[in-house]
């Protein structure tokens, strides 16, 4: 298992967890702001398994490159040594 955290603008932020919902990935979103972008943004949480890593991704690319002057991005990826839903 595998924690994506990535940090992506607000607008940003909301086409890529659109997209990653509608393909059945589970999202958290925290809002945030720091020195990387210097201005909002959000956080997303995302746990996937190791062979859906590279799809959500790409999901999350492809919703940034549809919004001219974005600043792009940075994502972090975890092992994830437990998980535990209740």
């Amino acid at each position: 298992m595998r924690l994506i955290l990535a940090v992506l603008s607000e607008r940003a932020a909301t086409l890529a967890s659109d997209r990653l919902v509608g393909q059945g990935y589970r999202v958290t979103r925290i809002a945030s702001t720091g020195g990387f972008l210097r201005r909002g943004n959000a956080t997303l949480l995302i746990g996937v398994e190791e062979d859906q890593v590279e799809v959500a991704l790409r999901l999350m690319r492809e919703a940034r490159e549809r919004l001219r002057g974005d600043p792009g991005g940075i994502a972090i990826i975890l092992n994830v040594v437990g998980f535990e839903r209740f």
